[in-house]
């Protein structure tokens, strides 16, 4: 039996570390349009916990540091992780993160996996500290 999810929760979200996690969050909401649910900051002034939203997506942002486990991608030596999602416009949203500074690793263009499956538009991009991100804006579903 599954129990309720809290209020505000997707059942998956995923925690993102920066070595500057207060520019990270002003980068991703300028860049990328996430918006900060919850912003925690310790009396160092590092990101001790943050919570960004797009519309039902939540990334979960914070400080390196706290835990010796917990690093960047820069401070790591490479991509950490890559994430996906979901936007209106896959070409309006490219143009906005890149005018943000982004860097477009994979500029838009579309992927069609066949007529059993689906075809997207999607671009890549990499934020300030080399986390990778994908968006993506589903053209056509299976038939």
């Amino acid at each position: 039996m599954s129990k309720p999810l809290p209020e505000g929760w997707p059942r998956l979200s995923s925690s993102l570390f920066y070595d500057d996690a207060a520019a990270a969050i002003d980068f991703l909401c300028r860049a990328f349009g996430f918006e900060i649910r919850l912003k925690i900051e310790g009396d160092d002034g590092k990101i001790v916990h943050s919570e960004l939203v797009f519309r039902d997506a939540l990334v979960m942002i914070s400080s390196t540091g706290r835990r010796p486990f917990y690093k960047s991608p820069r401070s790591a030596g490479g991509c950490t992780q890559a994430l996906l999602v979901f936007v209106d416009d896959v070409d309006a949203h490219c143009a906005k993160a890149k005018s943000a500074g982004a860097e477009i690793f994979e500029p838009p263009a579309d992927h069609d996996y066949g007529p059993e499956y689906w075809t997207d538009r999607l671009y890549g991009a990499i934020d300030l500290e080399g986390h990778h991100w994908w968006f993506t804006q589903r053209m056509r579903d299976p038939k």
